[in-house]
């Protein structure tokens, strides 16, 4: 075992030190750690520190930094260390010398070298926000996390990711992953459920490592026992689409043995291995109204609140648009040459485009007024823009204001089309990025356009959505990879129940033998929604 890093003396009560030729004997103890710490060589960046610590040098906080993240590093390779890492730990302290959001965390990672490790790192990272007032990250998490699910000690990893939540920490695929697997073998099919929604909602396809974890599930024995004997298929489609398209959400449905083939989706959306049809996901009512508000809600405090409000009350009498454009993206689109200019020619040529695709619907076209003033300088400008405002198509924001709030809002609150090649990467859409509503919307209801002689060329959304979807018949469909050119070429797991055990009525959802899933057939009475689980 590793002797005790010595404490260090202060031969030098001033504080000062001496500077030799190659600097003052800290910063030439800096150097040989870093060099130390490049290289690796743990004993030789022990010594080092003994040595200065012995000769009375105070190391800093990024000298002990630095050597407990070589430690982590190889702590794996020799257990001593992780005495010498909690010596050295000690003596960081000892010296009021606070530690660091990275200092914890290489003491997390090397806990877990222990035995009882899992305990002793998850123990430092719920102290150091009372203890130090510092805020863990992921990666703080990450080792203590990883150690209860390798050792199936699966309540204190839900034990991790409640904590995690407590302090608005977000887990992505890889944390989400361990927690399924270490779910699907405990046999939990309720926390499982609970994991395959938590990927759905915050990674939107799945790498290969997370799609064995899943398909390791539904080929298992305890996933053939998770069930809802009958249920209305007709109840359970309404809520999916009240959920926005892509899931149920309230528990396993079906009975029976999973079947898990890997599958292509057609260009409109059908399963190559089972036949349904993939929807286009959207955002559920809930999310599509806390969404808007939030708009509303940095529009009104961005801009002159009047101007925000009034255009609310106008949109109140004004709602029968199925689309919305961005007349600046429009009117200027390849614009940038010697005569270029807002072209109300192209803006035209869009809102026919999209009135003829909208059953003579006409689209509601968001314009700055001062872009309106400068092309009613023009006389045919100014009597195309007057015969659009006379039957409402037209909306122009007053000055000072930024049109980007007011055509995004009237798209969500239309649950229409946005016509708009923005990629909404500015300061605005940074706001509404951090939000896990904004990709989805984006996705499902902007239209990118282009123009072939003269005539206006509309991409329109994708025919479903490459994220996983749970369907009525309590099936599933999981993509796999990353973003691919072709949709098509993409491999998804498709899950689905044996056509011999599917079942489509109401009652129950539980987990149990056969003869109790015979009993509850014949007693059940809940409908969807209604749900109890054993």
């Amino acid at each position: 075992m590793q002797e005790p890093v010595p404490r260090a003396e202060n031969p030098n009560p001033n504080g000062k030190s001496k500077k030799g030729k190659n600097g003052t004997k800290e910063q030439q103890l800096t150097h040989t750690l870093i060099t130390c710490t490049k290289s690796g060589d743990v004993s030789g960046a022990l010594s080092v520190l003994s040595a200065a610590l012995s000769a009375g040098i105070r190391p800093s906080a990024n000298n002990f930094n630095s050597l407990l993240h070589l430690l982590s590093s190889q702590a794996s390779l020799d257990p001593a260390l992780v005495d010498s890492a909690f010596n050295l730990f000690d003596q960081m302290l000892s010296y009021n010398i606070s530690p660091s959001e990275s200092t914890i965390t290489s003491m997390a990672r090397i806990a877990c070298h222990k035995s009882d490790g899992g305990d002793l790192s998850f123990d430092l990272v719920m102290s150091m926000n009372d203890k130090f007032g510092i805020k863990p990250r992921l990666r703080t998490y990450t080792p203590c996390l990883s150690f209860f699910c390798e050792k199936l000690q699966a309540e204190k990893a839900y034990e991790v990711e409640a904590h995690m939540e407590t302090m608005g920490i977000t887990p992505e695929e890889s944390e989400i992953s361990k927690l399924l697997e270490v779910s699907s073998k405990t046999g939990n099919g309720d926390k499982v459920y609970t994991y395959m929604h938590m990927l759905r909602s915050h990674v939107s396809t799945v790498g290969s490592a997370t799609s064995e974890v899943i398909e390791g599930w539904f080929t298992s024995e305890k996933a053939r026992k998770v069930c809802c004997v009958n249920w209305e298929e007709e109840s359970a489609r309404e809520e999916i689409l009240k959920n926005g398209g892509g899931y149920f959400g309230q528990g396993w449905l079906g009975t029976g043995e999973w079947e898990v083939k890997r599958a292509k989706i057609g260009i409109d959306g059908d399963c190559e291995g089972c036949g349904e049809k993939l929807r286009g996901v959207d955002l559920g009512e809930a999310e599509r109204q806390g969404f808007m508000e939030k708009v509303a809600g940095f529009a009104i405090e961005r801009e002159t609140k009047a101007n925000f409000s009034n255009f609310q009350k106008w949109m109140e009498t004004h709602s029968d648009y199925e689309a919305i454009i961005d007349a600046a993206n429009v009117g200027l689109y390849q614009q940038n040459f010697a005569d270029g200019g807002f072209s109300i020619s192209q803006l035209d040529a869009v809102v026919r485009e999209l009135k003829k695709r909208c059953n003579d619907k006409w689209p509601l076209v968001v314009l700055h007024n001062r872009r309106m003033a400068a092309l009613s300088e023009n006389p045919l400008n100014r009597e195309l823009l007057e015969s659009w405002k006379s039957v409402g198509a037209l909306y122009t924001t007053p000055s000072g204001s930024n049109d980007d709030w007011y055509w995004i809002y009237a798209t969500i609150r239309q649950k229409g089309l946005l016509v708009t090649n923005d990629e909404m990467r500015d300061h605005i859409f940074e706001l509404l990025g951090n939000s896990s509503f904004f990709p989805t919307w984006k996705e499902r209801h902007q239209v990118k356009y282009t123009f072939s002689k003269g005539r206006s060329v509309l991409v329109m959304p994708p025919t479903y959505s490459s994220v996983i979807q749970e369907s009525e018949k309590g099936s599933w469909h999981v993509p796999i990879g990353d973003k691919c050119e072709d949709e098509r070429e993409r491999t998804w797991l498709c899950i689905s129940r044996r056509a011999s055990t599917k079942a489509s009525h109401k009652t129950n959802a539980v987990e149990g033998s056969d003869d109790d899933e015979i009993n509850r057939e014949q007693n059940g009475t809940s409908l969807v929604g209604k749900r109890k689980r054993s």
